[in-house]
C-alpha cells in the first residue's frame, strides 16, 4: 500500500476480499455473524465502554498535536469520518475478532485474558510498522479494544471509534492528511 501509494485501492481490495469470505462463512453459518460481532447486540454497552476512552484519547490528541505543532485539522477530515469506520470494522475483525475472538475460544491451551490483549495489541501496533507514533497508539487503542471485544463482542461500535479516532489521529497528532494519501492519486488523475 505504501510502496505503490495506492491506498485506497488497497483499502477497497481488501474490503472486497474479506467481505465476501464474511459472506461465504455466513452463507455457511448464519450464526457466525453474531459470534464475529457483526451485530447490534451489545452496541450500547459498548458504546459506553469507550466513550470515556475516545474522549480522553481525543483530547491527548489534541495536546500532543498541539505540543509538536502538528495539527493540521481541516475541512477533509469530514470525509474520513463517514468512510474510515468502514475500513476500521474490517480492520477490527481482522486483529480483534479473528485473533483475539479465536485466542479467547481456543478449547485447548486456554490463554489468559492479559496475555491475549497484549499479544492482539503487539500485531495491531507492528503492522503500522514504521510509523513508530502509529504504532504506539495502535497499540493502546488495540488493548482497550480486545478488552472490550472479549466482554461484548460488537465491531461496529469498535470500528466506528476506530474510524473516528484515526481520522483525528492523522491529521492532529501525525500532521498527515489522510485524505490526500487515501484519495490523492485518484484526484490527481482527474
Amino acid at each position: 500500500m505504501d510502496w505503490l501509494n495506492w491506498r485506497l485501492f488497497y483499502i477497497l481490495a481488501v474490503c472486497l476480499f474479506w467481505g465476501v469470505y464474511v459472506y461465504r462463512r455466513y452463507r455457511a453459518n448464519p450464526d457466525i455473524l453474531k459470534y464475529w460481532g457483526f451485530t447490534v447486540h451489545n452496541f450500547g454497552k459498548t458504546l459506553k465502554l469507550l466513550l470515556p476512552f475516545g474522549g480522553i484519547s481525543l483530547l491527548a490528541f489534541f495536546i500532543i498535536g498541539h505540543y509538536l505543532g502538528s495539527n493540521i485539522l481541516s475541512w477533509r477530515i469530514i470525509p474520513l469520518l463517514f468512510l474510515y469506520p468502514l475500513w476500521g470494522i474490517i480492520q477490527q475483525f481482522l486483529v480483534i475478532a479473528l485473533l483475539a475472538g479465536n485466542l479467547k475460544d481456543m478449547q485447548h491451551n486456554r490463554w489468559p485474558d492479559v496475555l491475549i490483549i497484549l499479544l492482539t495489541a503487539f500485531v495491531f501496533g507492528i503492522v503500522h510498522y514504521p510509523h513508530l507514533l502509529l504504532i504506539a497508539g495502535t497499540f493502546v487503542l488495540a488493548m482497550s479494544y480486545a478488552f472490550v471485544y472479549m466482554k461484548h463482542r460488537n465491531l461496529y461500535v469498535l470500528g466506528i471509534f476506530h474510524g473516528w479516532l484515526g481520522a483525528f489521529f492523522y491529521y492532529v497528532v501525525l500532521g498527515r492528511d489522510a485524505y490526500l494519501e487515501v484519495f490523492g492519486n485518484l484526484l490527481s488523475a482527474l
